[in-house]
């Protein structure tokens, strides 16, 4: 690499190409109100600067933009949008540190992975609920707004030995967020939802406050995580009431908290799971595992399914993660479609889809 001079040595050609995958993506002004349109029109400047004030180590993250957007269950979430430049900077951190920290993650860590789509999750679940008679589902309220800072950055250190890098994160943790009517809000926790590395660092953060905490303390018990949403399938309804409690105490330590109406305990019922109980169906990446009934040709008779999670319903619009959902919104849609990713040639899945 060709010496630049500069405390710091990174080579041109990366911040281009961080560019060209923002540019992919699209997305809306910050609090600059420059667009991807008019970054390009002056693109070789642009980019020198970010390249010169990232090698020199005195890039500083200007304020992200707070954009609310409704919320499937009602409620708005507040989406913090950094300026065109800023995605820019922020896409060459992560394409710098994901090839050393995607390798650390467990293979049930589903969520803004390349090469793992959470129709994988969707399947691996469905499969696990034919063998195990009860779901403990989870989410964890206000994941990307309260991450502990301070462990967070215990965890990067751990995994980052990119010096320029660690620098970035550290500033972007605590840029400010500017709302709407002007008014300043500074930052000591969380990371913006919207961020171009916000997804992997709050992988980086579950990975130690969930998926090995999970693994150590309960190896034999299989369990599933996109983002903030999750799911321990159990042997009984004690069994997993002990780990809803365990996991709350867990979050507690890592200053987070389970969603109080979306975490419950749900019986896996078929034809031979035939138990009362008052949840009987959960939903999970927008699809809903619940029993059905199934109508026998033989004697064209109606009986309950005997594989419960034979039947998966589309039940919302994709997507359902926040980081998802902030492509929408920049992309100037009013509607979240399906952005799943589908092999060549697949059509689009129907409103309601039976797996």
């Amino acid at each position: 690499m060709r010496a630049t001079g500069k405390p710091f040595n990174i080579e041109k050609k990366r911040v281009y190409e961080a560019y060209k995958a923002v540019k992919s993506k699209g997305g809306a002004a910050g609090v600059d109100g420059q667009t991807i349109e008019q970054f390009e029109a002056d693109l070789k400047n642009n980019l020198y600067k970010i390249w010169n004030r990232m090698s020199s180590g005195s890039y500083f993250p200007p304020p992200v933009l707070a954009v609310s957007i409704p919320k499937k269950s009602g409620g708005q979430r507040i989406l913090g949008v950094p300026t065109v430049a800023d995605r820019v900077a922020q896409m060459v951190v992560k394409q710098v540190i994901e090839p050393d920290l995607d390798p650390a993650f467990l293979p049930d860590s589903y969520g803004y992975r390349p090469r793992k789509s959470a129709l994988d999750a969707v399947g691996v679940t469905r499969k696990r609920c034919w063998k195990y008679d009860w779901v403990l589902e989870f989410d964890i309220k206000g994941l990307f707004d309260n991450i502990d800072h301070t462990l967070l950055l215990r965890a990067v250190r751990k995994h980052v030995t990119c010096k320029w890098a660690l620098l970035c994160i550290e500033r972007w943790l605590t840029a400010p967020m500017v709302q709407e009517d002007g008014t300043i809000i500074e930052r000591s926790q969380g990371t913006p939802q919207g961020g171009v590395v916000s997804p992997i660092l709050s992988n980086l953060f579950m990975h130690y406050t969930f998926d090995l905490w999970m693994t150590r303390t309960h190896p034999d018990l299989p369990w599933c995580r996109y983002a903030d949403d999750g799911l321990v399938h159990c042997r009984s309804e004690r069994e997993a009431a002990a780990v809803k409690a365990e996991l709350q105490a867990r979050l507690a330590e890592c200053q987070l908290d389970l969603h109080p109406t979306k975490t419950k305990i749900v019986y896996c019922k078929d034809a031979h799971r035939k138990e009362t109980y008052p949840n009987v169906k959960f939903d999970f990446l927008g699809y809903c595992f619940r029993p059905r009934w199934v109508k026998r040709m033989r004697d064209n008779t109606i009986q309950r399914s005997g594989t419960w999670a034979s039947v998966i319903e589309r039940r919302c619009r994709w997507p359902t993660s926040p980081c998802r959902s902030i492509r929408s919104y920049a992309a100037g849609s009013n509607t979240m479609g399906d952005t799943r990713p589908r092999a060549a040639g697949t059509p689009p899945p129907p409103a309601q889809r039976d797996a």
